[in-house]
């Protein structure tokens, strides 16, 4: 991917960053996963793996950020898990956000797989990549344009958040 033209790699981004939120460490999630380390074997650094980490850290952070944001729409267990969720997601653990999908699944879910679509786009688009395979937000300084990274984030996680609310 990293020699692929700007269009196929914001469109590889979208892929796997829907991908990576669909199933929130299922099977589809794990291709992803597996397709982004893969992209490590040459020992360069990865577009793909970087799209796919925000992509993963995006729906925990969304639903923490959901859960400030409009908390009438949470109850007080969801709300707790969302306080949890910034550590889950900025250490690349999306698991967090099942505990939202499973409560609302027809808005969440494609509000999550919209705002990780538009997370990897744009850190492919900005040229994020990574050497590390896992981390998050610690592996930052193994990151090629590490803010390009976090500003990726950043966009996926506010979209996410406001489509939940």
């Amino acid at each position: 991917m990293n020699s692929s033209s700007t269009t196929s790699k914001i469109v590889i981004g979208l892929i796997v960053g829907a991908m990576m939120a669909s199933d929130m460490g299922g099977p589809i999630n794990k291709a992803a996963y597996v397709a982004g380390v893969g992209s490590l074997a040459g020992g360069a650094d990865s577009v793909l793996m970087a799209s796919v980490m925000v992509a993963g850290m995006t729906p925990p952070l969304a639903t923490a950020l959901a859960t400030f944001m409009f908390p009438q729409k949470f109850d007080k267990a969801l709300k707790d898990q969302g306080k949890t969720n910034i550590v889950m997601g900025l250490s690349f653990i999306t698991e967090g956000a099942i505990p939202f999908a499973a409560s609302n699944p027809k808005i969440i879910i494609p509000s999550l797989m919209s705002g990780s679509a538009l997370a990897g786009a744009a850190s492919a688009l900005l040229g994020a990549a990574s050497r590390a395979p896992h981390g998050g937000i610690l592996v930052l300084p193994a990151l090629t344009k590490p803010l390009s990274f976090v500003i990726a984030l950043v966009i996926g996680t506010v979209v996410s958040g406001l489509m939940m609310g």
